[in-house]
């Protein structure tokens, strides 16, 4: 068993993620789950006999329970509230290929490939733990999966969250049998046509491994550990924004003072606030200061990011806490000879998470969109001109500059906003009542992950907004408006990216590359 994620020292052996990381029951960390996600990294099996030894010892046991007491639940009973129906033993081995086949009714869009990749590793990590009473060979087929980028097609709707993701796990364990679709190779195509040609046969999953496939939290957490990634670049993100905000609207640089946030000890807070006096170089007093005390949300900008930043610790515990457990239904302790029945299926940590994350990052979002609507705003900006519109002469009459990107900012942070209503509190009765406290945590990671995807949306908005509030701001500063070094090398890579918005011009196909930029973290953000 491993030590809680809070406990965990530095020293504690973990996992490369651009390189191999070697499944051993050993811990994983979120950005193991990334670079698998993004194939940076490799994924193998450990080839220590006793990781083999205690996997296959599991297998064993159960086939011991069958031949000797006959009754163990999802092995000879049936599923759920059917637990009191007694399978013959002529049928043991078909349940679950019925487990998986009735469980094939999901809809909606599917995962994307990097969160199936993730997906796929998750499952593993936990099958892995060695108390799922499943084969070595099931372990292969997982990995195989993943080294070979054989990728279920898995519909993102359809889980409660309790007993797991066992709708879209059932599209799992089927194409580990060589069943319904995968995307591989840049195409869909059968699970059975992209398994030979790897030389990969079908599975036929023995007792009890169906349920250690589908009952588990694997959909979730992986979509938990992305989004994690994500926010925490937003977080960066959304500071340096804020940092070049400051500057475009002629603020003041010494409301993130160094003795002001000493009286205010929220770790995270304080890591805002210092990071925007490295931007800044706030030590010395502002120049040309308009107001006394900017508005808030460029005074308040390290309160509001600084949430996030101090809820970051907690949500990587929960998150590798899960990644890392055993989570199926029962588990299968061969060494003391135990059947454990429970409910480590249940989401509920990763749900309260990502209903947590979204709201944290739904706020960089709000944030954000005030700044801009006082950046555009010729009453509040200080000198720029209205709507941060470059032209001059007689077209400055027509054009309009950024008025309409700050109309689609608005409504991506509405949307944003609206979709913070947290998934854990919305729990349904399910299955004749047995499943009738649910989690929804799959939910709540899928709309943590649409929050963040608007969130992008709006930052990106911001990077041209900055770009050009900075530019027209240099036009009218006698000094020329001189920053630090790491905001003029950042300015000058939007400045190849963005032309200055003179005469109007359609954005959309910016605003995509800079959602690609962010997407892959172009820009390197403070190393504290």
């Amino acid at each position: 068993m491993h030590p809680p994620a809070n406990e965990r020292s530095e020293s504690m052996a973990v996992s490369d993620p651009t390189g191999e990381i070697v499944i051993d029951g050993s811990w994983l960390r979120i950005e193991d789950v990334v670079a698998v996600a993004h194939r940076r990294a490799t994924v193998r099996l450990a080839d220590s006999a006793g990781f083999r030894r205690r996997i296959e010892r599991g297998a064993e046991f159960v086939d011991r329970l069958i031949r000797e007491d006959g009754e163990v639940y999802g092995v000879s009973t049936g599923y759920g509230d059917s637990c009191t129906v007694n399978i013959p033993p002529a049928l043991i081995a078909e349940l679950p290929h019925q487990l998986y086949a009735y469980h094939g009714c999901g809809l909606g869009e599917m995962l994307s490939p990097e969160q199936t990749r993730a997906v796929l590793l998750v499952r593993l990590c936990s099958l892995a733990q060695g108390m799922s009473g499943v084969s070595w060979a099931l372990l292969a087929q997982l990995q195989a999966l993943i080294e070979h980028d054989i990728l279920p097609l898995i519909p993102a709707e359809g889980s409660v969250g309790a007993s797991g993701d066992l709708t879209p796990l059932s599209y799992v364990a089927a194409v580990l049998c060589g069943e319904r679709e995968v995307w591989h190779q840049g195409r869909r195509r059968d699970a059975a046509e992209a398994l030979a040609e790897h030389g990969l046969t079908p599975l036929r999953l023995r007792p009890k491994e169906g349920l250690a496939i589908m009952n588990g939290t694997a959909v979730m957490t992986a979509l938990a550990a992305l989004a994690f990634e994500r926010a925490d670049y937003l977080s960066r993100l959304s500071t340096r924004i804020t940092a070049y905000n400051v500057l475009a609207s002629a603020g003041n640089a010494h409301h993130y003072d160094l003795t002001l946030f000493a009286a205010k000890p929220h770790p995270g807070l304080q890591r805002v606030a210092a990071r925007l006096r490295a931007d800044l170089a706030s030590d010395r007093p502002p120049r040309n200061e308009q107001r006394l005390q900017d508005r808030y949300s460029l005074r308040c900008a390290p309160h509001v990011i600084g949430v996030l930043e101090d809820a970051l610790p907690w949500l990587r515990s929960a998150i590798e806490n899960e990644l890392n457990s055993a989570n199926d239904n029962p588990l299968i302790d061969a060494e003391q000879e135990m059947v454990l029945h429970g409910g480590h299926f249940y989401g509920g940590h990763i749900a309260f998470a990502m209903d947590s994350l979204k709201n944290a990052v739904a706020n960089l979002a709000d944030l954000l969109d005030r700044q801009m609507a006082l950046l555009v705003d010729a009453r509040y900006n200080h000198g720029l001109p209205a709507n941060l519109s470059g032209a001059s002469g007689p077209r400055a009459a027509i054009s309009h500059g950024l008025k309409a990107l700050q109309i689609s900012v608005s409504a991506w942070t509405a949307e944003a906003l609206k979709l913070t209503m947290p998934a854990s509190v919305f729990s349904r009765s399910t299955e004749c009542h047995n499943q009738d406290k649910v989690s929804m945590g799959t939910i709540s990671a899928r709309d943590c992950l649409r929050v963040i995807v608007l969130t992008e949306q709006v930052a990106a908005a911001l990077l041209i907004s900055n770009r050009q509030g900075i530019a027209l701001r240099r036009e009218r500063a006698a000094d020329g408006l001189p920053m630090t070094a790491v905001l003029e090398d950042m300015h000058a890579d939007l400045a190849k990216r963005l032309p200055l918005v003179i005469d109007d011009r359609a954005l959309d196909t910016e605003l995509r590359q800079l959602l690609q930029a962010i997407d892959v973290q172009a820009w390197s953000l403070y190393a504290q």
